[in-house]
This record gives structure tokens, sequence and C-alpha cells, in this order.
């Protein structure tokens, strides 16, 4: 089993990036992919969650209508498009997977996690 992130970056305010997350090794569309981040000194949060059997996604309020979460299911591979960064956005970014449809942002609940991007925003 393997969730590897990818396209993280250095990057000013304003300015945007297109992070990815191949997977292999677990069926994919009987999972759920959500992209997590942690900021030095702060907890990991979750920010984007895509159902891969229904496309259905959420966000957490602090990046609705900044990022975009996608999956190109032939590719095993889920997308999150971040728009308008800020610097408060700077952390590592994972990827990580669960089949419990109400894991939500309960990192518990997730069984596979990519090993992060960095993105780091300029002011």
């Amino acid at each position: 089993v393997q969730l590897q992130a990818s396209g993280g970056g250095l990057v000013q305010a304003g300015g945007s990036l297109k992070l990815s997350c191949a997977a292999a090794g677990f069926p994919f569309e009987d999972y759920a992919i959500s992209w997590f981040r942690q900021a030095p000194g702060k907890e990991r949060e979750g920010i984007s969650c895509i159902s891969i059997s229904d496309g259905s996604t959420n966000y957490a309020e602090s990046t609705k209508g900044r990022f975009t979460i996608s999956s190109d299911n032939a590719k095993n591979t889920v997308y999150l498009q971040m728009s308008s960064l800020k610097p408060e956005d700077s952390a590592i970014y994972y990827c990580a997977s669960t089949n419990n449809p109400l894991a939500g942002s309960r990192i518990r609940m997730y069984d596979y996690w990519g090993q992060g991007t960095l993105v780091t925003v300029s002011s």
C-alpha cells in the first residue's frame, strides 16, 4: 500500500499550487481520500476530503472557495488545487485514505498516509 504526495513548493501569497496524491495497493474506489496539513507547533488538521465512489467532497472552512479537491480514478490519483494562498497555509500537507464513511477529519480513522509535501507561502 502506498500513498505518494507531491507538488509542494514555495509560492508567493496569492499564488497557486496543485498537490497530487498517487495511490497504489488498495481498492481506490472503495475509499475516501483526505488532505491534512500540519504547521510547525500546530495539530494536524483535515482540510478536504473526497469520496472516490461518488465524488462527494467537503472542505474545512479555512479553505472553502480557495481549494478544490478532485480525483482521476483512471490514475488512482487525488489532486488538491490550492489558489489564493496565504502565509497561514504554509504547512506539510499529507494525504490519507480511509474506507470508513464516518471518518471525517478523525485522524485515527485513516488507514494509510502519504509522506507529506511541504508548502511554503511567502508574504
